[in-house]
């Protein structure tokens, strides 16, 4: 990735419906390499264009941070199953005092009560569990920052 990559990126990233026309004005190429280059980008998957929609707008009132102590035989069987529940959005396999990490964004106190008893807490290799409820979002984003 070179600096017109970062800087195509960059214009992405502040606004991610911008033509490729308006891309090109900006990174001062034509608009064949910013289409030729967001391909590459896309295909090799440096990076993914897609939308981020805010969990509290979208009517999702509990956001929680799950560490997860695991069986160390079964560390990427709980990753994994960790990752195809459907109110997980983020899934890390870490060092420390928990193994895996888990964030999951859901209605409502209730389905995170149900989904921690009954999702979390029967997962096979899930030895311990600690759960952080985040009290307020102060930064959301999914973007790198692009040092030169």
């Amino acid at each position: 990735m070179d600096a017109i990559d970062r800087q195509i990126i960059a214009a992405l990233t502040e606004d991610g419906r911008l033509a490729n026309s308006k891309i090109a004005k900006k990174v001062k190429v034509s608009e064949g390499t910013v289409r030729r280059r967001l391909k590459k980008l896309t295909t090799d998957k440096t990076i993914e264009i897609a939308m981020v929609q805010d969990p509290h707008k979208a009517g999702y009132q509990s956001e929680v941070l799950i560490g997860m102590q695991v069986e160390p035989d079964m560390l990427e069987e709980v990753a994994q199953r960790m990752a195809e529940f459907k109110y997980t959005t983020l899934v890390s396999i870490t060092t420390g005092t928990y193994d895996v990490f888990a964030w999951a964004t859901l209605p409502n106190a209730e389905k995170l009560g149900e989904f921690i008893r009954d999702h979390v807490g029967k997962t096979p290799g899930v030895q311990r569990t600690e759960t952080f409820v985040s009290l307020g979002v102060k930064k959301r984003t999914h973007s790198l920052p692009l040092d030169d």
